[in-house]
């Protein structure tokens, strides 16, 4: 079938999302009618203390799209070493994902300490994000590999799963590579941060 095909069938079986926020999962820790157990407010606000590098997922342009596609993801992490894998989370509702999963392979870039207006310019939609921005094809997926980053990852897409109100997205890595000249650009509660300077 191919990385392609099978992530085209992951679409058709997962949907790219519903138009609205998913109703909440019928498995519940608590009856129906009680108060949820973690508050949203408060979920965010807690989890916001867990600082998080900042990265740029980008696919190729397909016969079906009008260019390549990107957007913004702190919810990126490695997964496995033996086979290389990654993963990446991105909400049921994002219309980068479908043209990510027609592609069937992605480009993660992680950006450097200077890149917070590019990662702004990913984090919107219906814009051209790639407008103004330097970038050259991954080696083996073609997707955009961004000019500045302090690494890249090029991967296939392996595997999708329904993570609530979230894809998980499992890449099998191809090739990577970073330059190693520059300190990673972070999030933590909410805005952007730097590492200190040794």
């Amino acid at each position: 079938m191919g990385h392609a095909g099978a992530a085209a069938a992951a679409v058709r079986y997962l949907g790219p999302g519903p138009a609205e926020p998913p109703a909440r999962p019928r498995l519940r820790s608590v009856p129906e009618g009680e108060r949820a157990p973690v508050d949203p407010a408060e979920f965010r606000r807690v989890l916001g203390n867990f600082a998080s590098g900042v990265t740029v997922v980008t696919a190729p342009a397909t016969e079906s799209g009008p260019g390549p596609a990107g957007f913004a993801c702190q919810s990126f992490a490695s997964l496995s070493l033996d086979p290389p894998l990654v993963c990446f989370m991105v909400g049921r509702t994002s219309t980068t994902w479908p043209h990510i999963a027609r592609a069937g392979v992605f480009c993660v870039n992680v950006l450097g300490a200077g890149q917070d207006e590019l990662c702004r310019a990913f984090a919107v939609s219906g814009a051209d994000k790639f407008a103004g921005v330097a970038h050259d094809p991954a080696p083996v997926s073609g997707a955009p590999r961004l000019a500045g980053a302090v690494a890249w990852i090029d991967c296939a897409v392996h595997a999708v799963h329904t993570g609530g109100d979230h894809h998980i997205v499992v890449g099998r890595v191809t090739a990577l590579g970073t330059d190693g000249t520059d300190r990673p650009l972070l999030f933590h509660r909410g805005r952007f941060a730097r590492l200190a300077d040794d």
